[in-house]
């Protein structure tokens, strides 16, 4: 790849900037391509371009701004992971949720920064979240982070997610296990794991909770239709 300033990107990290403000993109593409270990390859301003380009691209980092046009950021990232499993997902956001920051760590980002980190900072997390170390960098209010750890134990893992998603696919205990080459024992633990973590008392249960924070989505065959309103 070549890099704008004409220079090699060869063995650089290669990064999509996902941001619905052309011009923050352009400062990020400026602020990172003075670095020749950083190379940004392609940028998106919604979250359907930005899974295509993940998908073609194949990006190290796909650096990921929460309010962008289209999917709930939670499904954008579980996409992104989907279709390019290798990319670290780093969001940079200017929202300091606890709750919106336990979902992303659950669906496998590897950072989360406040838009009012300085240049140093954004480029350091970069660099970190390929080191292969699977810790998630995080760039917050200091109650943000208490509240994040002190529910770090309602987490999902990733293979907790992976069954759960399964289960909403109304796969039974024993087809999970084929499919993920468990036992069916460890389904069954990981299932009450799971209802624990949620406060879930059944399978549907789970389900409906974890639908319901975009944890997990429902194959469309499954989606229940509103009913319509009366006429009068």
């Amino acid at each position: 790849m070549t890099r704008s300033d004409g220079g090699s990107s060869a063995g650089a990290t290669t990064i999509l900037i996902v941001d619905d403000h052309a011009l923050v993109r352009e400062g990020l593409r400026w602020v990172l391509e003075v670095h020749a270990d950083l190379d940004v390859v392609d940028e998106a301003g919604d979250s359907a371009t930005a899974v295509a380009k993940a998908a073609s691209e194949r990006p190290d980092v796909v650096l990921l701004d929460v309010e962008i046009p289209g999917d709930d950021p939670v499904v954008t990232v579980r996409r992104i992971r989907e279709v390019s499993p290798d990319s670290a997902v780093v969001i940079l956001s200017m929202y300091d949720s606890p709750d919106l920051l336990r979902r992303l760590i659950a669906a496998g980002v590897r950072g989360y920064l406040l838009k009012s980190v300085g240049r140093e900072e954004l480029v350091a997390a970069i660099r970190k979240s390929r080191d292969g170390s699977g810790s998630v960098l995080l760039s917050v209010s200091g109650q943000s982070l208490v509240q994040v750890q002190n529910a770090e134990s309602a987490i999902l893992s990733p293979v907790e997610l992976e069954i759960l998603q399964l289960a909403a696919e109304a796969m039974t205990n024993a087809q999970i296990a084929r499919r993920l080459d468990l036992t069916e024992a460890t389904v069954k633990s990981h299932l009450r794991r799971i209802f624990a973590k949620l406060g879930a008392v059944s399978r549907i249960d789970a389900v409906n909770k974890a639908v319901a924070a975009s944890l997990v989505t429902l194959p469309h065959d499954r989606l229940v239709p509103r009913p319509r309103r009366p006429p009068f």
